[in-house]
């Protein structure tokens, strides 16, 4: 009973010190490399609704154009549409065609990485301004001290 005690409370502990970590610092690399592998997911995201906009479009054609037997075979399902207020008066409303816009295509993946600035121009170790006053204003020893006659 005091092993299962002594582990459970030393796995709370532990399980408490994990979580008050910080997050690790990533060097300049490490970033590059994230940075990168987002843009490089982002692009994929872009190719991936391309090709799904035109095997849609595929579909669309050929149960439109070319394949005639299929079109007819498909019966449309009955819904039923709570008229709009309008209707409801007695005045014939024209639903709006949805516009769906047309397939783009992302291109060739392409990264361009943020130039970075050189140490020297970031500002990290520029010198001090020029100094407008001394660096002190206590007298110097020769006015402290009168001048001795030999």
């Amino acid at each position: 009973m005091k092993k299962i005690l002594t582990i459970t409370l030393v796995a709370a502990v532990c399980g408490a010190a994990l979580a008050k970590l910080p997050t690790p610092v990533l060097d300049d690399a490490a970033k590059a490399k994230a940075a990168e592998a987002a843009a490089k997911t982002a692009w994929q995201a872009k190719v991936d609704a391309y090709q799904l906009c035109k095997a849609q479009d595929k579909v669309v054609a050929s149960l439109k154009g070319g394949n005639k037997v299929a079109a007819k075979d498909v019966k449309p399902v009955a819904t039923t549409v709570k008229p709009p207020a309008a209707a409801a008066s007695g005045t014939p409303v024209a639903a709006a065609a949805p516009t769906i816009p047309p397939c783009s295509d992302p291109g060739p993946f392409a990264y361009a990485p943020p130039e970075q600035k050189p140490l020297e121009t970031s500002g990290a170790h520029s010198p001090a301004s020029n100094a407008t006053s001394p660096p002190s204003n206590k007298a110097t020893s020769a006015d402290m001290a009168p001048a001795q006659k030999k």
